[in-house]
């Protein structure tokens, strides 16, 4: 799990010479009191750092200079305490390339209406000094996230939270390498795309490499390490005795276990934080990696499988943002319907690689047939997916730019046994409804492969998705079909 706490966002304040060293002095007095409280605040999971007030385009300049290149700053916090003449922002503002977050508060919540004066409106001028830094950003079209409201209020820090969380996401994907084993599965449209582009837009880069790269690490795996891990295999999961040392079927556990370790072997090695197979090119290797694909998702690590390496790299954004919330975030896929018209579901799940992390119980470690891919009988961890509230994204190549759809579910819980489906699965509504929610998936290209998130809302991922600068739409509880559709065609027209 990613420490957070190890990332930094600077609360930077502006203000202007006019106002006299005693003004100036107060609004740094009241600065370092904002970002003392932010940085304390429990819903706020990174460092928030005062910075000393800009009061020239010099400041402004250097401090965000600094900003861009100062390891672990994830991004800033803006704040005009009195009025800051906007035009000493644009050169500041046109180098920033970090996510900022505009704070329109005041030091205090009440206005004293018994000792108020024009000391206290000189002092306390944000309610229109924001405004003019809020046209400035504007006019420059530079994204950002607009807060408003008293900087102690909870809905406020927790606002604020949750876009450090995007920003810390964003940041992990900058200079991120993803592996890609094989190429993308035969014929298959939404999986693939522009991975130039994806690396100008993202930051990230998608480099593919040969399974027998894969394949003679794993096989130099030693016997102690494999026997190593397979003790820890019995020790999380239930593992009945033809599984284990002796058992009929221990050899697939064994073989699982390998290549777990030559897996993770080749990421750390290369720095990689995801990678992707295909089922398709996987010569020499005994087993599809399904056993070792759950684990090292529960780890932390983005994967999706058949290539998809736009959902691997979303996934991992996703285990960064929800570092430390309780529940997890994993690769998923719509896989087929109950279309009782009283109950209608989607079941999720995927052949062999649903992340770990999302189990609701102790899984259990099987082994099947797998009727794909033509090796081996894969092992896997099978388990039930926990109900509550969740979402799925994709993210897809539109031809002329990236698209981002989120649709908001309610997961329920597995009430079948289920006897004859041994791998991992989920069972959702999906918002508003079932007929809306797949129809707006569909006519928004939404690809069969998601990201699953038990613990980020809708709303940080519309932030991280306003830090890439590219397409947002949303299928929630408010969904109408009509009006989802309009959005559609008026983004078409936007992004020409």
């Amino acid at each position: 799990m990613t420490n957070l706490k190890t990332f930094e966002v600077w609360f930077v304040t502006g203000s202007q010479h006019l106002y006299g060293e005693e003004t100036l002095a107060q609004v740094a007095e009241h600065s370092k009191a904002i970002a003392a409280g932010l940085d304390a605040s429990g819903k706020i999971p990174v460092r928030v750092v005062f910075k000393p007030t800009v009061k020239t385009t010099q400041e402004i300049y250097d401090t965000l200079l600094a900003a861009n290149t100062t390891e672990n700053v994830i991004g800033i916090i803006a704040w005009m305490h009195t009025f800051s003449p906007a035009k000493m922002w644009i050169r500041g503002l046109a180098i920033l390339n970090k996510p900022m977050l505009h704070l329109h508060t005041q030091f205090n919540r009440d206005i004293p209406w018994n000792s108020i004066d024009m000391d206290f409106m000189n002092l306390n001028q944000s309610a229109h000094g924001d405004r003019e830094f809020g046209f400035m950003v504007s006019r420059m079209r530079k994204n950002r996230k607009v807060v408003v409201g008293h900087w102690q209020a909870d809905d406020v820090q927790q606002q604020i939270g949750d876009w450090t969380r995007a920003a810390a996401g964003w940041y992990d994907w900058q200079g991120a390498k993803f592996a890609r084993f094989g190429d993308n599965m035969r014929f298959v449209a939404v999986t693939d795309g522009d991975k130039v582009e994806a690396e100008l837009q993202f930051g990230f880069s998608v480099n593919s490499y040969g399974i027998g790269d894969l394949v003679d690490i794993i096989s130099k795996i030693s016997e102690n390490d494999i026997e190593k891990l397979v003790g820890e295999y019995e020790k999380l999961y239930d593992v009945s005795d033809n599984l284990r040392r002796g058992g009929s079927e221990h050899s697939s556990v064994y073989e699982a276990a390998r290549i777990e370790l030559g897996l993770r072997k080749f990421l750390e090695d290369g720095g990689f934080k995801g990678f992707s197979d295909t089922f398709e090119d996987l010569h020499g290797m005994v087993q599809l990696p399904g056993l070792a694909v759950q684990r090292l998702l529960a780890d932390g690590y983005g994967f999706a499988g058949e290539g998809d390496w736009k959902t691997a790299a979303l996934v991992r954004a996703f285990k960064v943002m929800g570092s430390g919330l309780e529940g997890g975030n994993g690769f998923m896929e719509d896989y087929t319907y109950h279309f009782d018209p009283n109950n209608e579901l989607v079941l999720g799940s995927h052949m062999l690689e649903i992340d770990a992390s999302l189990a609701a119980t102790k899984p259990s470690l099987e082994v099947h047939p797998l009727g794909i891919g033509g090796k081996a009988d894969p092992a896997r961890l099978v388990f039930n997916v926990a109900g509550g509230e969740a979402l799925n994204a994709s993210l897809v190549d539109m031809g002329n730019r990236f698209r981002m759809i989120v649709n908001e579910v309610k997961a329920v819980d597995v009430q079948d046994e289920l006897p004859h489906l041994p791998v991992a699965r989920v069972l959702w509504k999906p918002y508003p409804d079932m007929k809306t929610g797949c129809a707006a998936w569909i006519y928004a290209g939404g690809a069969h492969h998601t990201a699953y998130s038990q613990n980020l809302s809708s709303e940080i991922i519309r932030d991280f998705t306003e830090m890439a600068g590219i397409e947002f739409l949303l299928i929630g509880k408010d969904t109408r079909l009509a009006e989802f559709r309009n959005e559609i065609r008026w983004n078409d027209a936007a992004y020409k």
